[in-house]
């Protein structure tokens, strides 16, 4: 018998606004293209196992954030970490591969990114699929507090009790907490972004970005401003125990694009990786979907 056809998926480096950004790649090179957004404290590594189940059909591409990942930033490059700055690295590097028209799949500090992405380019974003990717007040959760204190009064005390958000025991609880079964998880994936995110001088980047996050929030009306006015299809896939973003967030978005389905798990922020087999079927449907309607 011969082996299954397993799409492979191809590490790669490309330079983009002065960063050399690595990224995952697989799928046709002509197929339609479904770019892959990360967020905290992951990188396109949070894709290794849906990448896969979907390379057959699609074109997926899956970027590390500056300060993220294996993406690289030379220190001659005086590089601003904001989310401004980060979807202007992620604009380029979508313009250096030449893709024209994709769908995103946003999911927690993708969201924000993606979506400057298309309110700058609303041609370009045939389709979003945000998991526990948020654009609403209403998605914050409670554990948002620490750092909305940090948003209110940026002094050096109220930074430093965040920085055990970014350290091991902080980045485990966002993988297992709302979880089941806690051993469904695989651990190379906290241990790992805890390594990356431990790296010398990231760990003050990622206290800047928190501080940063609240320029999001002042920018969350013009994301709605965005829907309500070119309606995407959009898919909401929610791990509904997120302590970060809540079930509110991806209810939310059917105010603005009333046609918007969403999907939740029993699990919480990482909801691929115990869910990955549900959330795939999903998103083929809604892409074959989008396919078949000559929208994508």
């Amino acid at each position: 018998m011969n082996p299954p056809d397993i799409p492979t998926i191809q590490p790669k480096v490309v330079e983009a606004d002065g960063v050399k950004i690595f990224y995952r790649e697989a799928g046709p090179a002509d197929g339609p293209v479904l770019l892959l957004l990360h967020g905290y404290p992951t990188s396109s590594h949070m894709f290794r196992q849906l990448i896969p189940r979907l390379a057959s059909s699609f074109r997926l591409i899956a970027p590390d954030l500056p300060g993220f990942g294996f993406t690289e930033v030379p220190a001659d490059r005086k590089y601003h970490y904001s989310f401004n700055d980060l979807a202007v690295t992620i604009d380029a590097f979508v313009q250096r591969l030449n893709l024209t028209r994709y769908a995103l799949y946003v999911f927690d500090y993708g969201a924000p990114t993606g979506f400057r992405l298309a309110v700058a380019h609303p041609d370009r974003v045939s389709a979003i699929i945000s998991q526990n990717g948020n654009a609403y007040v209403d998605g914050l959760g409670d554990a948002w507090d620490p750092i909305k204190k940090y948003w209110k009064d940026p002094t050096p005390a109220n930074r430093e009790a965040l920085r055990e958000f970014v350290g091991f025991e902080g980045t485990k609880f966002q993988y297992l907490h709302g979880v089941a079964d806690p051993l469904v998880v695989q651990p190379e994936s906290y241990w790992l972004d805890t390594a990356l995110l431990q790296r010398p001088g990231n760990v003050e980047i990622q206290l800047d970005l928190f501080l940063d996050y609240a320029g999001n929030v002042e920018l969350y009306p013009t994301f709605q401003e965005y829907f309500r006015k070119y309606q995407p299809p959009l898919l909401a896939v929610w791990g509904k125990n997120d302590p970060f973003f809540i079930p509110a967030g991806a209810e939310a978005y059917r105010r603005d694009i009333p046609s918007a389905k969403v999907v939740f798990y029993n699990t919480g922020h990482f909801a691929l990786e115990t869910h990955v087999e549900e959330i795939s079927d999903q998103i083929r449907s809604f892409l074959s979907g989008l396919l078949e309607a000559g929208k994508f």
